[in-house]
This record gives C-alpha cells, structure tokens and sequence, in this order.
C-alpha cells in the first residue's frame, strides 16, 4: 500500500513539475513592448512609440557585415537624400543589428552615423532580437568562420521593412541597387498617413 501512495506521490509531482517547465517554456521573452525598447547609442529608444507619428524604415544587419549591409544602408541614404525636406520630417530610418554580442547600442549608432545622420542605429538582448526577427521575418543564422579574426558571421535576409508607429508591417522592399524603389515607398506611405 504505502508504495503505490509514494508511487502516486511521484507521478503527481513529475506532472507538476512538466507542467511548471512547459509553461515556463510557452511564456513570450518578452512582451510586444518590450521587444522594441532598444539600445541607440547610450539612449534607449522606443521603435514602437505610438507618440512619434513618423513611418519606421527599418533594416536588419550587422556591423561587420562585408557587402550587404553596407550597400543597403548606402541606398537608404540615397533615398533620404532624394526626399523632400517635409517628408523626412515623416519618416524615421533604423538600422537594427542582428549581433547583439558584437554591436552595443553605440557601435549600431556610430555604424549607422556613418551613413546619413538620421539612421539611428539599434541592439537589443538577443531574445529581443530573435523576438523582432521572427515578428517580421528576418532570416539569419551564426555561421562559424574557421581561420577568421572575425569568428562568425550572420548570414541574413536584406530588406527594408516600412512599420506603423505600433509596428504593424506596413510593406517591405527587397534588396536592391535602386534608391528610389525605397524612397517611392516612403513617398507612397507618408501620403497615406496624412
């Protein structure tokens, strides 16, 4: 008798158990919120802030990118470049890194500066990063770079993703050598929006 009571003891404590693990394991890292509070330079930025009425350009990429990310964001500042002054006032281009471990929020800032002084640069926890990727998208995965004083690279999707203040996907524009196939879609967005 008292060993099917412990046997019975045991198996209530090991479901309690696997249920305490599976919801640990079902609770989001973070809530919607939260994933958009991100590091810019030493501020923290809000890329769902419902008070700045601005359309976000966002693209994912990384520092140490070699060709993609640097192209795209030559071409988002191209496409700056060639809008009007009213509708840059409308829009908000960030560029968020994929590698938090490498790039804080002041290498993302100092990176992005690089390119035209309204792309804020952007880095997050890496549940935040991982919980935008998937929100929108975003493909990447570490690759291990044997022999390289780099160690790693990420391999990444390129596009630009045009967001509501809420940070509902709006539209989103492949890679490309056209600026104006972004600043088309900023034009084309910021009218709507007025």
């Amino acid at each position: 008798m008292k060993i099917k009571v412990l046997v019975v003891v045991a198996a209530l404590l090991a479901g309690f158990g696997a249920r305490y693990l599976v919801d640990q394991n079902d609770k989001p890292a973070a809530t919607p919120s939260e994933i958009g509070l991100l590091q810019s330079g030493t501020e923290t930025i809000n890329l769902f802030d419902n008070n700045d009425s601005r359309i976000r350009v966002v693209y994912f990429g990384y520092t140490h990118c070699p060709d993609v990310c640097p192209t795209s964001l030559a071409i988002m500042s191209a496409a700056l470049k060639s809008l009007p002054e009213e509708n840059l006032e409308d829009v908000r281009p960030i560029f968020i890194t994929l590698d938090p471990e490498r790039d804080n929020g002041e290498a993302a800032q100092q990176y992005a500066g690089y390119f035209h002084p309204n792309i804020e640069g952007a880095s997050g926890s890496k549940e935040k990063t991982d919980a935008l990727a998937r929100k929108y998208g975003v493909l990447y995965q570490i690759t291990q770079l044997e022999d390289s004083a780099m160690e790693y690279a990420v391999d990444h999707s390129s596009y630009f993703y045009f967001l509501n203040p809420n940070g509902e996907l709006l539209e989103k524009v492949p890679h490309t050598l056209n600026p104006n196939m972004v600043s088309d879609a900023i034009l084309r967005l910021t009218a709507q929006t007025q």
